[in-house]
């Protein structure tokens, strides 16, 4: 595969993460990523300024070789014909560099919403049919991920099928990922001997559904904060960790796969600035909020699972996780506009 690599493995790029007021900077951070010779960007889909159709459109005119990827939207979010047809616009116009990432979310999610909940029947099937379809296939389908009686796309690209890729937090997810996907994206603040846990899951599942050991690509998610003056250092990296941890349940399973107590978890959540808010905190609170009541967090829960300080230190951080068996990391945080520093100082030279 062509592209970046640093410290051995493969790069690609969060754009547009967080919260967004101006969708349009997405243009710059791409084109930055693509003069860097990063493997891929990931869209960060989040409703209201960041649709996922719209920003694949404006990454695939503003670039022309890297790849673009949803990092993550969800398969019961839109019906299956549109899914399928964004997919395949987007094939058409990027020349078949789209990538599809979905995700599971929080049942308390799709409760608010009024949109069915996710199960591993659901997500299979979900994912059947988008492959189907994007294929020209007609489809008739009742069963777990609803009921559609005649589905097609009327007219299809002379694309390839963008690969589906899931993201898993989980061993439930990480089989899932390992017999029906194409790819598997790890979630931002694992620790390195989290995410081979999670390889060798991914893995095992392989070998079980009888699939070459290799046929998912395990991308592993790395907060990322380089050279950076400490108080943005603090609101690129603690300011993102609490709007994971203090969700309910999300917390507790990354926690988990950590191998970390969960009480921590209690004290983040009873933190004044954090008391009564529902969903994600960083829809309520400002970056700086968010660091403040990052102060409940343990050291190690950031410190041992993100990438920080010195070039050298993210790129011993890198060839961490590597040698835990990971195929790309996915850089978060920092946008690609920011990386000269990480990538083309004397410590990266010497690295590719």
């Amino acid at each position: 595969m062509n592209g970046r690599q640093l410290s051995g493995i493969a790069l690609g790029a969060y754009v547009l993460p967080g919260r967004v007021a101006d969708p349009a900077v997405v243009v710059n951070q791409a084109k930055a990523a693509e003069r860097l010779d990063l493997h891929t960007v990931w869209l960060s889909e989040r409703w209201g300024t960041k649709d996922l159709g719209v920003i694949a459109g404006a990454v695939s005119q503003a670039t022309s070789r890297i790849r673009i990827a949803s990092g993550i939207t969800h398969l019961q979010s839109r019906h299956p014909a549109l899914l399928a047809s964004l997919a395949m616009t987007a094939q058409a116009l990027s020349g078949g560099r789209f990538m599809l990432g979905v995700g599971r979310s929080v049942d308390a999610m799709w409760a608010a919403v009024g949109l069915p909940r996710s199960t591993n029947a659901s997500i299979v099937d979900h994912a059947d049919i988008f492959r189907r379809l994007c294929r020209g296939e007609k489809v008739s389908y009742d069963g777990p991920a609803g009921r559609y009686p005649s589905l097609r796309l009327n007219d299809i690209p002379d694309q390839p099928v963008p690969p589906v890729v899931f993201a898993a937090i989980g061993p439930k997810g990480l089989g899932l990922a390992g017999r029906h996907f194409d790819g598997v994206l790890l979630h931002p603040f694992l620790t390195p001997a989290a995410v081979e846990r999670s390889v060798r899951r991914v893995r095992d599942a392989e070998r079980a559904a009888g699939r070459p050991v290799g046929s998912v690509r395990v991308y592993a998610t790395v907060v990322v904060a380089c050279e950076l003056p400490a108080e943005e250092e603090l609101a690129v990296v603690d300011a993102r960790a609490v709007t994971y941890y203090q969700i309910p349940g999300f917390g507790e399973r990354l926690a988990a796969v950590n191998g970390w107590d969960p009480e921590p978890l209690s004290r983040l959540r009873s933190h004044p600035l954090l008391a009564g808010v529902r969903g994600s905190a960083d829809s309520v609170l400002t970056r700086e909020k968010l660091v403040e009541a990052a102060s409940a967090l343990p050291r190690p829960w950031t410190a041992e699972a993100a990438a920080v300080g010195s070039a050298r230190s993210c790129h011993l951080m890198f060839e961490r996780f590597r040698e835990a068996g990971a195929d790309e990391l996915v850089l978060h945080g920092s946008t690609p506009d920011r990386f000269d520093a990480l990538l083309n100082g004397a410590d990266a030279r010497s690295s590719n």
